[in-house]
């Protein structure tokens, strides 16, 4: 049977996950669609998530209609996990995007559609709330076409709005604006289209154009938009039926190479790893032993799960296109390709990194230990919020996206793992640039290198946004390959020792857009080991980096905002005070749009005063934009684990492990 694996996107409170219940509803998984109010719908099973009416984790279930099996993946829809869209996206065969009918297309609306639009992910959009007061579809299509796509179609018409009768009526060949509307659409993207249609409209018969919008849906140039109720079920069948015959599902090679990618991973009730896997072609099979992760690493699996009719059930293996839950893989991580690199990138960014950071503490000092290992756990569940510990000081610190995100993970420690945990203040993330050009060298022999090593690096200014490239320049001779297998090997060994020491700068910030280069090196078999040159790495590369010097960057945000033009003369100086540059500024009606740039730290001060100088009415889109130098004395952030910078005390470690 083909299958579909399908997303549910919106900006929260669009009305997800009550979808998700009238869809389960109309394919007869489920006797009556559950309620987010009630706190029993199918996807939102944490305890948190009901508390608090929104979803956080994405959630999977399965359903069949017209010998189609949809997965449909429920993700969350607050900005502050976003996180979890990200890694969902890299699965998807197509996506539903869900606008409400009242407060139409809002900020996060525009980010998840400039992320499927990038993508060219098959996308349906579903306006929601039609019984709902203040509901005008009509008015949301227009917001659509101007600020999302304008290649849509309106596949039917909504009746009785704002009322619990609202409906929603598809239209068809006997309907002549909407096939002008359609072919207008489609010729857009087919000149043989558009040759007949101008020729001939009579000519074209419907089941043609028909033909094409599945086409072109499914190539992610068109965009079908139903309208409906997610709490009264208004609309669902149309758009349930659009799933069947305009998103791409396929059957897959159950027969070829095993390929998938892990975009989930949680614990058992034993505290065993789950991989939520979407099989991409091939079959994985119980006691398999596939590669797994970048590097292969055999893993063997000791059971499989498969989605079906709204749960998962035991299988004795998952295909090509199905989603699968896998036991056994005790060191996958989130993004792991298992058995063939699928040609989805594991590692794109879709959406900006996490831009805060805040300090963990145990509220009792005898939990540390179990703090530290809570918050692992929920590192692998999601590995942005990069957990990192200051051994020295035992403190804990993660990366955020927000307020709402640290108060969630507050809550999950002392629902799920028992523990009282105090947050310190939230602080801006910020990164290291190289300066200028440093070099430095530590040679066998030499009185202040206690290794059976020599190493050169050179460290460069890159382009920013280039991340870190470490290169070698070296004779093969110099290179001790008895202790690697070939020259690759030990340019990967550079490479992560190179970027793990890069994670503290200067002032203990992450250092990004260098080119470091490995001028020397040499040793002295068969004594020197692999750990010499491994230790050894670090102290150089710190000392070609201080002669290099550093600069200090925040992130700057890039800014989309929507206000009432009668508050505009309020709103600038307010823009200017938080530092904010207003590059563009355009006024429609009574509408004023600016667009600028915002430092990250004073971003969140801008959203929280949003409403009150707009009288809710303001619409504030962020996206990552760039690092620019700090202004003013740069902010320092205090290592963890050894430090390299200090050789004593980094050598003192060392003699203390060993």
């Amino acid at each position: 049977m083909p299958t579909l694996n399908l997303g549910i996107l919106a900006h929260v409170d669009a009305g997800k996950t009550s979808l998700t219940e009238q869809l389960l509803f109309a394919a007869g998984v489920i006797d009556r669609a559950g309620s987010v109010d009630d706190g029993d719908t199918q996807t939102d099973t944490l305890d948190l998530e009901r508390a608090r009416g929104i979803t956080i984790k994405s959630a999977v279930v399965s359903f069949a209609i017209a010998g189609v099996t949809v997965n449909l993946i429920d993700t969350p829809g607050h900005p502050d996990f976003i996180a979890e869209v990200e890694r969902v996206l890299s699965v998807l065969d197509g996506a539903v995007l869900v606008v409400s009918a009242v407060e139409g297309v809002q900020a996060q609306t525009r980010v998840l559609a400039r992320a499927l639009r990038r993508l060219r992910i098959p996308t349906l959009i579903f306006i929601n709330k039609i019984d709902r007061r203040g509901a005008h579809p009509g008015r949301v299509l227009d917001q659509i076409r101007d600020t999302l796509t304008p290649d849509v179609v309106a596949m039917g018409a909504a009746h009785d709005l704002g009322t619990p009768a609202a409906r929603f009526t598809t239209r068809g060949p006997g309907d002549g604006a909407f096939t002008t509307a359609l072919a207008d659409l489609l010729a857009r993207h087919d000149d043989a289209l558009l040759a007949s249609w101008l020729k001939d409209p009579a000519a074209v018969p419907y089941a043609r154009l028909r033909a094409a919008l599945a086409d072109q849906t499914r190539r992610a140039l068109a965009h079908p938009v139903f309208a409906g109720s997610a709490v009264t079920g208004a609309g669902v069948d149309a758009l349930t039926a659009g799933l069947v015959e305009l998103l791409p599902a396929a059957a897959g090679d159950a027969a070829a190479p095993v390929s998938g990618r892990v975009f989930k991973v949680e614990r058992g009730p034993a505290g065993e790893k789950i991989a939520y896997v979407r099989m991409f072609s091939g079959t994985l099979r119980t006691r398999d032993r596939p590669p797994l992760g970048e590097r292969g690493t055999p893993a063997k699996v000791t059971a499989v799960q498969v989605f079906d009719r709204g749960t998962a059930v035991r299988r004795a293996s998952v295909h090509a296109g199905q989603i699968g839950k896998v036991w056994g893989l005790t060191g996958v991580r989130i993004g792991d390709p298992i058995g063939a690199t699928p040609t989805t990138p594991p590692h794109e960014r879709h959406f900006p990194p996490p831009a805060l950071e805040t300090a963990v503490v145990p509220h009792h000092p005898e939990d540390k230990g179990a703090l530290h290992t809570a918050l692992t756990q929920l590192a692998e569940q999601d590995p942005l919020i990069n957990l990192r510990q200051d051994d020295v000081r035992q403190e804990l610190f993660l990366s955020l996206y927000g307020e709402v995100q640290k108060e969630v993970i507050q809550q999950t420690l002392a629902a799920d793992y028992g523990l009282r945990a105090d947050f310190r203040e939230t602080t801006t993330i910020c990164v290291e640039r190289p300066a200028g050009t440093g070099v430095a060298v530590e040679r066998i022999g030499e009185p202040a290198n206690p290794f059976l090593a020599t190493a050169g690096l050179r460290v460069e200014p890159a382009a920013p946004g280039s991340g870190v490239r470490v290169e070698l320049d070296l004779k093969v001779e110099s290179i001790p390959l008895y202790i690697y297998k070939s020259v690759e090997e030990f340019h990967q060994a550079v490479q992560d020792t190179v970027r793990q020491t890069l994670r503290q700068g200067l002032r203990g910030w992450q250092v990004l857009d260098c080119a470091v280069t490995m001028t020397d090196c040499g040793y002295a078999s068969p004594e020197t080991t692999a750990r010499d040159l491994r230790l050894l790495t670090p102290l150089v590369l710190m000392s070609a980096l201080r002669r290099a010097g550093t600069v200090v960057c925040e992130p700057v945000h890039r800014f989309h905002l929507e206000i009432p033009s009668a508050t505009t003369a309020t709103v600038l100086p307010v823009l200017a005070r938080l530092g904010a540059t207003t590059q563009t500024t355009a006024t429609s009606g009574q509408v004023t749009t600016l667009e600028g740039d915002i430092r990250a730290a004073r971003a969140h001060d801008l959203r929280r005063r949003l409403s009150a100088l707009t009288h809710g009415e303001g619409v504030l889109e962020l996206a990552f934009g760039h690092h620019e130098p700090v202004r003013g004395a740069p902010p320092t952030r205090r290592p963890t684990g050894p430090d390299p910078l200090n050789r004593e005390q980094y050598l003192l470690h060392l003699r203390k492990r060993v």
